[in-house]
């Protein structure tokens, strides 16, 4: 194949694979190309998009796990009563302090491996992230087998679960490119959810391997040794580059200078901050607030399912009614959810605060649908307001709503950072986490006002995006 330099790629055949399976034209909107090669192509593409990035969200919140079986039992001066597995004594702050750290790193690199793309090529990044996985999986098997190992040590490999956490950036960027307009929320819907999904199935297989093969806490990173490279080998075979999805920072730094980019960022930690946290720390609390380490390994997973299930309902809601009123719905549903978790953990019932952990669940989930749903719409709006109608300028703001989903994503992304942090300090200060949940009570109640006052309110710029 050769490239005609008067007219660039228009001498290349669309979707013809070359060499490093490196495709030099794409042609997504082309309706003839795509029906006949173009969606064979891109499922092909997404299938092992989702399974190498549902590999990497089971990674990222393994320690959710893991903390629960390696907290010690101490009595009311602190004196430690009994080791717990592998002969680790955690406290419950050291182990919001290791669910806390995981998913900052995870946060953070969102925004490396969203660039990564273009840089490497999607299906080569895909490969070494998975590789990538083998870090935070080995580290684990390792340090869990040495109880003498610091604890400064023991959370330098627990960060290194992040690399899981940017696979979801990588992995969404590169699956953009690939279908067309009319096609990409499906897509990208069906690429988040199965991605969210894997932290429930680490929940729940998690448990089950660490009583297999009398290697303990070991096995819970040792399971995944194996399918990480399997991911990566899937991609090497099956998935592809593509020679457009070139970077070009220039739309992302616009995309800054937008006030709706950091506020719909500040929504986005309410709404997937939330999920991501409160998976990491709802095994855990079910632990050190209600001292059922067996519920919580059997049932701990059941909440990021839920969340993780719901996430496309939401999308598929405001694509009927608008983005905006199902988030504002979703916001006022969790900060009643989150008051009838107060009554249970002030009526010391598990049921009512299980219940109501689900019911958060179920609304992150809806909430994170209903905000995606609201990025392109407010970028179409500013684009509108402008007044330019020529292919240039719509593709401009194209660009930067693609930017502002990568920069929402990773700021979104710290709620799962503050959120141990916050249990910690309540529960050392006040020996309970109700003021947590006080705390977040109050966030939700905040977000559902902003949300009104700027995407629903009557005479709003934005209002019902």
């Amino acid at each position: 194949m050769t490239i005609n330099e008067k007219t660039g790629l228009d001498s290349v055949e669309p979707g013809v694979i070359g060499k490093g399976r490196w495709i030099e034209r794409w042609e997504p909107e082309n309706e003839l190309f795509w029906e006949a090669k173009g969606k064979a192509i891109a499922f092909r593409n997404l299938v092992f998009s989702i399974v190498a990035e549902h590999i990497g969200f089971s990674v990222w919140l393994l320690w959710s796990i893991v903390v629960v079986k390696m907290y010690g039992t101490f009595d009311d001066s602190g004196a430690l009563v009994a080791a717990g597995s592998n002969g680790w004594a955690l406290t419950a702050g050291q182990g919001f302090t290791i669910l806390a750290v995981a998913s900052g790193v995870g946060a953070f690199l969102r925004v490396p491996y969203t660039f990564a793309v273009p840089i490497f090529g999607g299906r080569n990044w895909t490969v070494i992230s998975a590789l990538l996985l083998l870090v935070p999986t080995l580290g684990l098997a390792w340090v869990v087998s040495h109880p003498e190992t610091s604890f400064t040590v023991l959370l330098l490999v627990a960060a290194t679960a992040g690399f899981g956490g940017g696979n979801f950036a990588s992995s969404m960027s590169n699956i953009t490119y690939f279908y067309p307009e009319k096609e990409k929320g499906w897509a990208l819907g069906l690429n988040a959810a199965g991605g969210n999904i894997g932290v429930a199935v680490a929940q729940k297989v998690v448990p089950i391997a660490i009583g297999l093969g009398g290697l303990g806490l070991a096995n819970a990173g040792l399971v995944y040794v194996p399918l990480a490279v399997a991911a990566a080998i899937l991609a090497f075979l099956f998935m592809d580059n593509l020679r457009e999805a070139k970077a070009d920072p220039k739309p992302t730094a616009k995309s800054l200078t937008h006030g709706h980019t950091w506020l719909m960022a500040f929504l986005y930690i309410g709404t997937f901050g939330s999920f991501i946290g409160y998976s990491a720390a709802f095994p855990t609390l079910l632990k050190v607030v209600f001292e059922r380490g067996d519920i919580a390994l059997s049932w701990g997973f059941l909440g990021a399912f839920i969340g993780s299930i719901s996430r496309p309902y939401g999308g598929k809601l405001a694509d009927r009614v608008g983005g905006s009123i199902v988030t504002l719905g979703a916001f006022i549903a969790m900060a009643v959810a989150g008051y009838t978790a107060v009554l249970g953990v002030q009526q010391k019932s598990l049921l009512i605060f299980f219940v109501s952990f689900m019911a958060l669940f179920a609304f992150t989930g809806i909430g994170n649908g209903s905000t995606y749903r609201m990025i392109p719409s407010i970028f179409s709006r500013l684009h509108a307001d402008k007044g330019e109608a020529t292919d240039e300028s719509r593709l401009d703001f194209k660009r930067r709503s693609a930017g502002a989903v990568g920069i929402i994503s990773a700021v979104g992304a710290f709620g799962g950072f503050a959120i141990p942090f916050v249990y910690k300090w309540a529960k050392e200060t006040s020996g309970t986490i109700v003021p947590a949940l006080q705390i977040y009570i109050g966030v939700f109640l905040l977000m559902a006002v902003l949300t009104w006052v700027f995407y629903l309110r009557k005479g709003a710029r934005m209002q019902n995006v």
